[in-house]
């Protein structure tokens, strides 16, 4: 299911575009849901519960803080939200390149504009989504790589420890390694990392997002931090 958020101050605004995106997931047969907010610290207040967002229909104007500082804070842990700005003055356009918008749309939205970027943004997820297949108990199971935040290793089996829950396996570190892609960093023998989930990096730890932290290896600090460099610089695409 495709998950969208609409953030604008304006209620009439958000009814107008829930309407558009409406139409247009009826036309696609696209399963979704679509939720309203009326100010970015609303957002951001959801958002820190639940980042199970794919497009974000993003206000530039909005009183205290707005689509810009909205979206900037976003980046520094999700690179794949597709991030929709709507604005009532070309001259804000500017200002959004630095945060990866996907698209700008001028007041009054059109329909067929509107369908077309929504469109656009369910073929970069689809492209973006990697998924691994893991055997639990005799049951396999499909997981995103996006979710998962770090990977344990225990002997000859593992933790795959996701957003929605951890997934032990029989299999050793190294062959969950190679099930991986560029978004992961070995931050110590026993630990792989998920760069999209740090939200910082110390000398002795990985911390992530929600403030739970992993060892990070004397040996291995240099290598980490510099991934995550990188990945926040946008070198890993």
């Amino acid at each position: 299911m495709l998950n969208i958020a609409i953030c604008d101050d304006e209620s009439a605004q958000i009814e107008y575009l829930t309407s558009l995106v409406c139409e247009w997931a009826k036309s696609s047969g696209t399963v979704f849901s679509v939720s309203g907010f009326l100010s970015a610290e609303a957002f951001l207040f959801k958002y820190e519960e639940d980042k199970n967002f794919d497009i974000l229909l993003l206000d530039i104007q909005m009183k205290a803080m707005d689509g810009i500082e909205l979206a900037e804070i976003i980046r520094k842990s999700n690179s794949s939200i597709q991030i929709v700005f709507i604005t009532g003055f070309p001259d804000y356009i500017s200002r959004g390149y630095d945060v990866s918008a996907l698209h700008y749309l001028i007041k009054p939205v059109e329909n067929e504009k509107l369908s077309e970027v929504l469109s656009k943004a369910c073929k970069n997820l689809k492209k973006e989504d990697k998924f691994i297949l893991l055997s639990v108990d005799n049951e396999s199971f499909k997981i995103s790589l996006k979710d998962i935040i770090f990977v344990e290793a225990f002997g000859h089996s593992s933790s795959v420890v996701c957003e929605n829950g951890e997934f032990n396996v029989k299999l050793p570190i190294s062959d969950i390694s190679k099930m991986l892609d560029e978004s992961f960093v070995q931050c110590h023998r026993s630990y792989i990392a998920n760069l999209q989930h740090i939200s910082r990096i110390t000398k002795t730890d990985v911390v992530f997002d929600s403030d739970k932290s992993i060892p990070v290896s004397r040996r291995m600090y240099n290598d980490v931090n510099m991934a995550f460099i990188k990945f926040y610089r946008g070198s890993i695409k």
